[in-house]
């Protein structure tokens, strides 16, 4: 009883500081200054989520190669006599 309290407890103070770096922008009383700090975030969630560029290609290979193989497949079974 007492680990699953400690894990929900580390799980709530862990997420706290994740929250508190979104936050902190609109606490900021200059307008320059907290615009800035929108930016710098604004820029690290776009890199977050930007894919990687060389997966994509990779997939887009093996997918290709798939369909080669498909394709051996297909006309192989079209050979085949059903109901001689």
């Amino acid at each position: 009883m007492n680990v699953i309290l400690f894990v929900i407890l580390g799980l709530i103070l862990g997420g706290a500081p994740a929250r508190a770096a979104v936050e902190q922008c609109r606490f900021i009383q200059a307008k320059p200054e907290r615009e800035a700090c929108y930016q710098r975030q604004e820029k690290e969630l776009a890199a977050k989520r930007k894919p990687e560029p060389a997966a994509g290609t990779g997939a887009m290979e093996s997918l290709q190669q798939m369909r080669r193989e498909d394709e051996v497949v297909y006309k192989s079974l079209r050979g085949i006599c059903r109901g001689c």
